[in-house]
């Protein structure tokens, strides 16, 4: 059930008598930043207000806290412990499925730890607190000739982008971004300060790198590796009709292997720019479109690494050459495909099978799509060395193509027509999925998805660290709260 947006509707109304059953006055004054209950002015626009994803479910907890600092969060985290309440943790509120909206239970907003602490050019090491975008970490390194394996959406905060494992660009070369973290401070279960690395409180430092919504902690600061910027980045785009996506497909997963690693490769189906718009109009405007980067540190490595692009065994629509391009260009592109206030549903998945295979499933029913905002794209591992070996944390599945359906609107009226055709979508591609994304799936809706976001001895240890470092279960898991029942620490 979401909410339909009526300022009639109070979602907190049910929780009030729970939340005056508490002294929420004792945990505001250890607070610096507002705490805010069930029932109090400003609660509904302190929990929804953050929110990505405009398609917002009417659970709510008891209590939120937007903490200022570190003692905020271990004050909130001692709090909960003391009145029995579960935690759960928000970083930028990006995730799409909302899994920080559980029914009862403390919120801690971590909205406002939003600053670079650090960067130490020589060493090439950065701190910064969670709530830095990837755009504005491009934004401060870049001018020093560095740069850091972000993700794509210039909005995405740090906090949930690590904690999914990070899905970054020039991912073939640089990786994940959770690989390029050196160190996390993060408060305990038991409200403890610690630090985590790989020599110290190892197993914190393990699953906070892909465990997702269920990580068993709240980390507070981020330690990064950084990279030298790579002097001459180059974008390429190549438009085809909707037919040939099948085809086009098969063509690049025959060629990944074979081109260079420093290029990010991947297959969209978009609405057609308008210069191409006639021509799409059979397939209600929709058209395939290849965009391929490479990160190169002279111009001539750069085109050269692209060139073998240009050897299409089918006609393009239209084509650019290789572009010099910075990470602003990039996150204007990447952005103007993922708009901002919108309703959504995302399912990303891991594939080995050609692209053109999963092409062929889709193409039918791509041209019935009920909104033109909505987006497939597969990412193309480029390189002999795809599938990489799994990495030393929670983040472990690997695959030769990514990708999926974001289906984005904008009218409430038209969330049915958009489930229903999202979930044809998602059933279609379900034979061809060896694993899923976790910080880019319907956890909540298909809590089987969860297990399949993970390695199988990687899902035992990390629920064998969540019983191990949570013993009272502090933290919601993977699955509570999404009922229409509170629950609460056992």
């Amino acid at each position: 059930m979401v909410c339909a947006g009526s300022d009639s509707m109070d979602l907190s109304r049910a929780l009030v008598s729970s939340v005056a059953n508490m002294d929420v006055e004792h945990l505001r004054s250890a607070c610096r930043g507002p705490v805010i209950a069930a029932g109090d002015p400003g609660f509904r626009e302190a929990l929804h207000g953050n929110l990505w994803n405009r398609l917002i479910p009417d659970r709510a907890p008891d209590v939120l806290v937007k903490a200022a600092d570190d003692d905020d969060v271990i004050a909130a985290v001692t709090f909960a412990r003391a009145n029995g309440l579960k935690v759960v943790v928000r970083g930028g509120g990006h995730n799409w499925c909302q899994p920080t909206l559980r029914n009862g239970g403390l919120l801690i907003d971590l909205e406002n730890l939003n600053r670079f602490l650090s960067v130490d050019v020589e060493s090439r090491r950065a701190i910064i607190q969670p709530i830095i975008s990837n755009r504005d970490i491009q934004k401060t390194l870049n001018p020093l000739g560095l740069a850091f394996p972000t993700g794509h959406c210039p909005q995405v905060k740090a906090s949930g982008y690590f904690l999914g494992g990070g899905m970054a660009w020039n991912p073939t070369v640089w990786g994940f971004g959770a690989e390029s973290l050196e160190a996390i401070e993060l408060v305990t279960a038991q409200g403890e300060l610690i630090t985590a690395s790989e020599t110290e409180n190892a197993d914190y430092f393990w699953a906070a790198r892909g465990a997702g919504p269920g990580f068993f902690g709240i980390v507070t600061k981020y330690v990064l590796k950084l990279h030298p910027l790579p002097k001459a980045i180059h974008g390429q785009e190549i438009f085809y009709r909707l037919a040939d996506a099948p085809a086009i497909g098969r063509w690049l997963g025959d060629i990944a292997p074979d081109l260079s690693p420093s290029i990010e490769l991947t297959l969209f189906l978009v609405q057609a720019p308008p210069a191409l718009q006639a021509g799409a109009a059979g397939q209600n405007g929709w058209v395939c479109m290849v965009t391929a980067t490479a990160f190169e540190d002279t111009p001539e490595a750069a085109r050269a690494a692209l060139q073998p692009l240009d050897r299409s065994p089918i006609e393009a629509l239209a084509r650019s050459v290789a572009t010099p391009l910075d990470f602003e260009q990039l996150f204007d592109a990447s952005g103007a495909l993922f708009p901002e206030g919108v309703r959504s549903r995302v399912e990303a998945t891991y594939s080995n099978h050609s692209p053109g295979d999963v092409m062929d499933v889709i193409l039918p029913l791509w041209p019935k799509a009920p909104s033109a905002t909505s987006v497939f794209l597969l990412t193309i591992f480029c390189g002999p060395d795809v599938p990489a070996p799994r990495k030393t944390m929670a983040r472990s599945i690997t695959s030769k193509i990514y990708g999926g359906p974001w289906t984005m609107w904008r009218e409430a009226e038209a969330d049915p027509a958009n489930a229903a055709w999202h979930q044809q979508v998602i059933t279609a591609l379900r034979p061809y999925n060896i694993g899923y994304y976790i910080g880019e799936s319907n956890t909540v809706e298909n809590p089987d998805l969860v297990a399949q976001s993970f390695a199988p001895e990687n899902w035992d240890k990390l629920r064998r660290l969540r019983a191990h470092y949570d013993p009272e279960g502090v933290f919601f898991d993977y699955s509570e709260g999404f009922s229409g029942k509170s629950e609460t620490v056992r």
